[in-house]
């Protein structure tokens, strides 16, 4: 392999699956690389455990600002993924950053995440009740998308029969590289306009009839005399509609095919369904569902021997990083048991880590737990489609078969 081979601008190149290759060389052989693009600059590919880290960290070095790039599109030629008149927290740096994170953590304390248990719970038995009495289903759609679906519904204090609403603004705004989903920009923008007024919506009817839940709780947040304004309010609703749904639900189908690919590991949670909590955090490793995130350099540095300039982008590869041969032992093999598993598939601390991660983190235990219940083995039946995308690490569809059961609601 050279470095000429690898272009990480080729979606197509990801639907055969995550280039783990290409990764592993640039690790070993160039760890910090600037990678060409066409009719652009270039980006620098940093793909170390630790350098990761420490550009994720490093905020004043590394911005993530909308003015300055944002954090998503590499290329020039990509319009940005938000038009923004608010203030959207991805692409936001410190101190607003910081203080915008203080109010909407409001919604997000330990002691609100863990009340919710009980009721996912009750929610993951249904969804499997759906199920359970075929002995097979688009595990992709039939489980893993519903589940963080219903429970971001929930949240948010969305109407379940709206849920899918929910689930086609995302998909036209991120998924709009794949075929199955493609859509115009024009639709793209459309979308967003389309979530932009539902949120309003609801927040119009919260402010008349408040209720216990999380838009309730972010519009009468204030910190400092500062407040949400509308459109502030508008980009949250975004952020967690589209980020706490694509991510948990990739994370579900990436651990599902890897218990299928290793059935000794689903074996050891069937028999001792307490290991859920540990397979949730090798899940999230070896699923990387975001699998890198942008960063652009506010003055010339250097890192591992490269000097990087002020106005450089800078990509940093999660999905790499949780596969480092320095950090993990046989990071290439699904291991619930892996101790330390201290993987950064939440963005590996710093001000931009997951704000969602412990809710993911109990959506997937919880899962996790009530499957090794009740589907004692699994197997896939198909081929598994993944998403186009060099940027969310996404399946669309995988069949999988398990042991018929009864249903336990009504």
């Amino acid at each position: 392999m050279q470095l000429s081979d690898i272009d990480l601008l080729d979606r197509d190149r990801f639907t055969q699956g995550i280039p783990h290759e290409w990764f592993t060389y640039l690790r070993k052989e160039a760890p910090v690389f600037k990678h060409p693009e066409p009719d652009g600059p270039g980006f620098w590919v940093v793909t170390k455990y630790a350098d990761v880290v420490t550009v994720g960290r490093d905020g004043t070095t590394y911005s993530s600002d909308q003015k300055r790039g944002g954090v998503v599109v590499l290329e020039e030629t990509m319009q940005n993924e938000f038009e923004q008149g608010g203030n959207l927290m991805l692409t936001m740096d410190a101190p607003e950053h910081t203080r915008y994170r203080k109010l909407v953590n409001r919604g997000f304390t330990p002691r609100q995440i863990s009340a919710l248990e009980v009721h996912i719970r009750d929610m993951t038995n249904q969804i499997l009740d759906t199920v359970i009495e075929r002995g097979e289903c688009d595990f992709v759609v039939d489980v893993a998308a519903e589940l963080p679906l219903q429970v971001i519904a929930e949240m948010l204090g969305v109407p379940m029969e709206d849920r899918h609403k929910l689930f086609e603004w995302s998909n036209r705004m991120i998924g709009s590289e794949d075929p199955e989903y493609i859509v115009s920009e024009e639709e793209v923008q459309t979308a967003q306009i389309e979530m932009f007024m539902y949120a309003n919506s609801l927040a119009q009817e919260r402010r008349a009839n408040p209720r216990d839940d999380i838009v309730t709780t972010l519009l009468g947040a204030e910190i400092d005399g500062d407040t949400l304004s509308e459109m502030d309010f508008n980009l949250f609703f975004l952020l967690i509609a589209v980020a706490g749904n694509e991510t948990t639900r990739n994370s579900i189908s990436h651990g599902i095919r890897a218990f299928c690919d290793y059935p000794e590991q689903y074996q050891l949670l069937v028999n001792d369904p307490s290991l859920a909590t540990p397979a949730t955090e090798e899940i999230v490793r070896w699923a990387s569902p975001v699998m890198y995130f942008r960063r652009n350099v506010t003055r010339d540095t250097e890192l591992r021997g490269q000097k990087l300039q002020e106005g450089d982008k800078v990509s940093i590869w999660y999905v790499s990083a949780n596969r480092d041969e320095d950090v993990f032992d046989d990071p290439f093999t699904f291991d619930i048991l892996r101790n330390p598993n201290e993987h950064v598939g939440f963005g590996g601390g710093g001000p931009h880590h997951c704000l969602g991660a412990n809710l993911a983190r109990m959506e997937i235990r919880v899962l996790l737990e009530e499957m090794a219940r009740r589907m004692p083995n699994l197997e896939l039946t198909g081929d598994v489609q993944p998403l186009r995308s060099n940027f969310i690490g996404g399946i669309k569809h995988m069949p999988v078969r398990f042991p018929k059961g009864a249903r336990e609601s009504a």
